[in-house]
């Protein structure tokens, strides 16, 4: 075992003793290597086996003034590295979920609508609850913002999701565009339009 598996290693362990019981659910062999933040703790599960990679911002606070706010991430998902995911009300990642670095969900806006006022003065506005299926995958610099990804999706490398996706597509683009689809008929994925419509 070399230096920094080691040290990935005590620091897991360290970090599971201190913060286990401050999280809402926290299962077992969970790894969450040098978070850059972690807001809300009180409102975030997060299952077993799941690995959270270096300097990820992970947050749920009810900033928009919902009864309830909830980040889950499922049994088994490895979320890379400098991702940040900022729950207002509810971010359900599912199992076996993969995200590369620097990705970008949130289900929440900052407001803009008051040209007299600077952006970062204006509140921030609650958008539809953001739901990513299991066994997806996010590409790099991916942003995921008020929609909800089918499982087994792929998500290329910076996209932007803004409209839900269904299960099995494979998604590039900004705004994002359904470009294949798993036929369960033929049992292999096939081309499809914009709108998801087999080529």
């Amino acid at each position: 075992m070399n230096t920094e598996r080691i040290v990935k290693a005590l620091y897991t362990r360290v970090f599971n003793f201190l913060n286990k019981g401050k999280f809402k659910n926290f299962g077992k062999k969970n790894s969450i290597f040098c978070p850059l933040k972690i807001d809300g703790k009180e409102n975030i599960s997060i299952g077993t086996k799941v690995i959270v990679q270096y300097k990820t911002w992970l947050a749920a606070v009810p900033l928009t003034g919902t009864s309830s706010c909830d980040l889950i991430i499922g049994d088994g998902s490895c979320i890379g590295n400098f991702n940040h995911i900022y729950a207002t009300n509810s971010i359900i990642i599912g199992k076996d979920v993969l995200t590369a670095d620097r990705v970008y969900i949130s289900d929440n806006l900052h407001s803009y609508e008051d040209i007299t006022l600077p952006i970062i003065n204006q509140p921030i506005k609650q958008i539809s609850a953001v739901s990513i299926g299991d066994g997806s995958w996010l590409g790099e610099n991916v942003c995921v913002i008020g929609a909800k990804i089918g499982k087994n999706c792929v998500v290329g490398a910076n996209s932007v999701v803004t409209k839900d996706i269904p299960d099995y597509s494979v998604v590039v683009g900004a705004p994002a565009r359904i470009i294949k689809r798993y036929c369960t008929d033929l049992k292999k994925w096939r081309k499809t339009d914009i709108h998801g419509n087999w080529i």
